[in-house]
């Protein structure tokens, strides 16, 4: 929760993706149309597959964009400095334009048809895949957003401070709102 409220609204939004996608994990995104056998007669049935029961490299990969997006979001809020190409808004819209082009992906290259002897079964997409879809646009609508606001990356050590308003870690903001005194780290590596 403290992580949360560091959050700048642009940040959030992306955060808000991130998690979009890992839920519409959940929803149906493939269609399974084949035959049973229901006394003695064969009847076509019908079942709805989430992207959790049909996994391959192309969900995982989705899940791994999610994870990735809200570890950069959470070390951002702790302060933690680290400079990525293209800024944070850039790697996350290039992010969700990867997961996009994943789920586009997917959408053409579903399992098609198996047939064992006189059984046949049959693959189609569910609405799911086209909400991951929607969000995954999202995501990159908040990482151009996060682009757009020009939100300063943490300084890495030994860096000057950036010109202007620099956001100092929640865990800072923290101490000082209790009335906590830390010792610069050179006096603490000195007393260490």
């Amino acid at each position: 929760m403290r992580a949360w409220r560091g959050l700048p609204p642009e940040q959030r939004l992306a955060a808000y993706a991130a998690l979009g996608l890992f839920l519409t994990m959940f929803l149906p995104w493939y269609q399974r149309n084949f035959f049973t056998v229901i006394g003695g007669k064969l009847l076509p049935a019908a079942d709805s597959q989430t992207a959790w029961a049909a996994f391959s490299w192309v969900e995982a990969a989705v899940l791994l964009v999610a994870g990735g997006v809200l570890m950069l979001l959470f070390n951002r809020a702790e302060g933690r400095a680290f400079h990525v190409p293209g800024g944070d808004g850039g790697v996350i819209a290039v992010a969700g334009v990867w997961t996009g082009l994943l789920i586009i992906w997917r959408i053409f290259d579903k399992q098609g048809a198996s047939s064992q002897g006189q059984y046949a079964t049959t693959y189609g997409i569910e609405w799911g895949i086209f909400v991951a879809l929607a969000v995954a646009a999202f995501l990159v609508y908040a990482g151009n957003r996060i682009r757009a606001a020009h939100i300063p990356e943490p300084p890495l050590p030994g860096e000057e401070q950036p010109a202007g308003r620099v956001r100092e870690p929640v865990r800072v903001r923290d101490q000082r709102a209790r009335g906590e005194q830390r010792a610069p780290v050179e006096q603490r590596a000195r007393v260490e």
